[in-house]
């Protein structure tokens, strides 16, 4: 049922019935132009084709895209952040990312049964409303012509999406322009109780996009209405409070930020922190957030209005796009492979780095299927605090499976996770990171070992133990001794038990980089001309050198080249100029086992390692890592029941507060 009326008054009804607001539609500013696609699509397309002839058809045919290139859009048509002008006899669709309402999230988490689409409109035209399935598919709801200054109110239900599918609308412009003024998505209800939250973000030498971020919330003040504190947990050595910028910013906050100064516990440190406080100050939320971010404001209000209307306390996170390729979704959800133990995306038909430039959401079928999710990256992630003090804070793992093992924790616990579309951050890509290697690799084995022995359904962790072996034959045949070095340090310390994490927290990390300063593929030169000139004392063979193995040779060739890395004598020439310059991409285990040594470009492409190949410390460290995968299977059931008869007492909020305790300063900044 729809109802078009000359009122302004988009929150209550003509009977007095008073609406809460869910989602508004907003718009980007004059200098964020790239992101246009992610507020509204100027393309003809309406969306997906799929065969309707019987189910099977159905059931069996990929959806296929027929759309039209879009229209170029034009800066002066924005006129506000929630208003923008659709020029004579175009189109305009808002079924986009951050304007569509995605309808099934909210009737399977929420409250919520209906909503209310209110659109007020200046000039004549159309307003059409449109729906789509689980598979994409466009259905059409209602429509309403416009003349002059209206607001066009559309009452919608939530029955059909029980599976997937969004609601957005389309403004199509007369003979003369249409303008949106604005519009939202209302539900029956009011804003008397809506929850407050502490905003946390933790940071480390990252001033620049700190003071941005704290500059961006202060110029959007209804982002800022319900949260109670801002909390900036600062543990570099480059202060956000020395910044310059510091002090306008702070004051434009009016008292809600705080600098907490402590010493780097790593991002389960600051995280942890951010929870303690908003315990502590009575919030009913903290949202979580990177330091190397820029946040899309109206998310903010988005999580908290979804959070408060959920039908049980859950976490709500948001998604991450491309910092730098800004209309490039990360990914849609994620959950845990409990057989391997390891992140994955929530269903195979996704698109790893989805790009809403080249297709955006009416043509894109996979993006109307809900995505059930187990957790979400705490680039930006909101956790009511009725889950904090049932099931504690962070695990003391400094960085890496965090936020994974959170929300696994609050799922045991009946706590849902939600990533949540239309709330995001821009974030900085891991493209050009490969935290695999390198001081990161620790962390990464470490914790994902500790995630799974108190998590993991399967005996002995399902593949875990064997994959994490494997990765340490492909480091070591690739000469990557720091790295598998770092790798043994952690299941070394892993069979120690959890005792001492929080111990390890502030000095793991020096430990680590001690470590890597003895081994050369973990010395970075910045100079191209630092290393010799490479050079083979053979021609590759027929021409075109090592080639990637297939599947059914993958292990054969494998056991042969540990075995020739083993006997195989070092060619001296090779100590004295590498016999190869390997790109970053190109540097994969099979190929790199194949030199004596090779200068390698790291991730970034800031500098190169020279690696070079040292069969005593092959030897070395391959049996120390079937020594201690022999361990940890070994021991696996009672390393299990440790770890989780500790994770209460090592997650618990007075733990937690004995380390805050040891390694902050005793006063805080505002």
């Amino acid at each position: 049922m729809s109802t078009a009326t000359k009122s302004e008054d988009l929150g209550v009804s003509e009977e007095g019935q008073a609406w809460r607001v869910l989602q508004r539609v907003i718009l980007p500013s004059q200098s964020q132009m790239d992101t246009v696609p992610l507020y509204l699509d100027t393309g003809t397309a309406t969306g997906v084709q799929l065969p309707t002839s019987n189910l099977e058809a159905n059931s069996r045919t990929q959806a296929q895209t027929v759309s039209a290139p879009s229209k170029e859009a034009h800066v002066e048509d924005f006129l506000t952040r929630h208003s923008t002008s659709v020029r004579p006899g175009e189109r305009v669709s808002f079924g986009s990312y951050f304007n569509a309402f995605a309808a099934s999230y909210w009737r399977r988490w929420t409250t919520v049964n209906s909503v209310r689409l209110s659109v007020s409109t200046a000039g004549s035209g159309s307003v059409i409303v449109y729906k789509s399935n689980a598979r994409g598919a466009l259905q059409r709801v209602d429509s309403r012509n416009v003349d002059g200054g209206s607001v066009s109110t559309f009452d919608l239900t939530l029955a059909p999406f029980g599976d997937g599918g969004w609601y957005w609308f389309d403004l199509v412009a007369g003979s003369e322009p249409l303008v949106l003024r604005n519009a939202e998505w209302l539900t029956e209800g009011d804003n008397s109780r809506q929850g407050s939250a502490t905003l946390q973000i933790t940071t480390l030498n990252k001033t620049e996009f700190c003071i941005n971020n704290l500059k961006l919330l202060s110029e959007n003040p209804d982002a800022l209405e319900h949260i109670k504190e801002l909390v900036v947990v600062d543990q570099g050595t480059q202060k956000v409070s020395d910044a310059d910028g510091f002090a306008e910013v702070a004051a434009a906050l009016d008292g809600k930020l705080r600098i907490i100064n402590q010493d780097n516990l790593g991002g389960s440190g600051g995280f942890a922190r951010g929870m303690y406080e908003a315990v502590e100050n009575g919030s009913d939320y903290v949202l979580l957030m990177d330091d190397d971010v820029v946040v899309e404001p109206e998310s903010i209000s988005r999580m908290l209005t979804f959070a408060d209307l959920c039908k049980t306390p859950t976490i709500v996170g948001g998604h991450m796009f491309d910092l730098y390729n800004r209309t490039v979704l990360h990914t849609f959800g994620e959950v845990v492979n409990p057989w391997r133990f390891l992140w994955e995306q929530s269903r195979e038909d996704m698109l790893l780095g989805h790009d809403f430039q080249s297709t955006n959401l009416r043509q894109t079928s996979w993006l109307h299927r809900r995505a059930d999710v187990d957790f979400n990256g705490w680039w930006m992630s909101l956790i009511p605090t009725r889950i904090i003090r049932e099931i504690g804070l962070a695990l003391p793992v400094f960085i890496k499976w965090d936020d994974a093992e959170y929300s696994l924790r609050a799922k045991e616990q009946g706590y849902p996770t939600v990533s949540m579309p239309g709330a995001a951050v821009w974030h900085v890509s891991w493209i050009d990171k490969d935290d695999l290697v390198g001081w990161q690799a620790y962390f990464h084995a470490r914790n994902r070992f500790i995630a799974a022995l108190v998590h993991s359904p399967y005996e002995f962790g399902g593949r875990i133990v064997r994959e994490s072996h494997y990765a340490d034959i492909k480091h070591l045949v690739s000469m990557q001794y720091a790295t598998a070095r770092g790798r043994n340090m952690a299941l070394r310390d892993l069979l120690r038990g959890p005792g001492q994490l929080h111990e390890q927290l502030a000095k793991k990390l020096p430990e680590i980089r001690d470590m890597m300063k003895n081994y050369p593929d973990s010395v970075i030169a910045t100079d191209p001309d630092a290393f010799p000139a490479a050079k083979l004392d053979k021609p590759p063979k027929h021409g075109h050198g090592v080639r990637e193995p297939n599947k059914l040779g993958l292990i054969p060739i494998a056991a042969k080249t540990v075995l020739r890395q083993l006997v195989q004598p070092v060619a001296p020439s090779s100590q004295v100029r590498p016999q190869a310059n390997v790109a970053h991409q190109d540097n994969r285990w099979w190929r790199m086992s194949q030199y004596d040594s090779a200068v390698v470009t790291n991730a970034e492409g800031t500098g190169s390692a020279w690696y070079k190949r040292d069969p005593k410390e092959l030897r070395s460290m391959l049996a120390e890592s079937v020594r201690l995968h022999s361990l940890l299977l070994k021991d696996w059931k009672r390393l299990s029941a440790e770890y989780k008869a500790a994770l209460p007492e090592i997650t618990s909020i007075q733990t937690w507060k004995k380390t805050f305790d040891a390694h902050s300063e005793r006063v805080d900044e505002r």
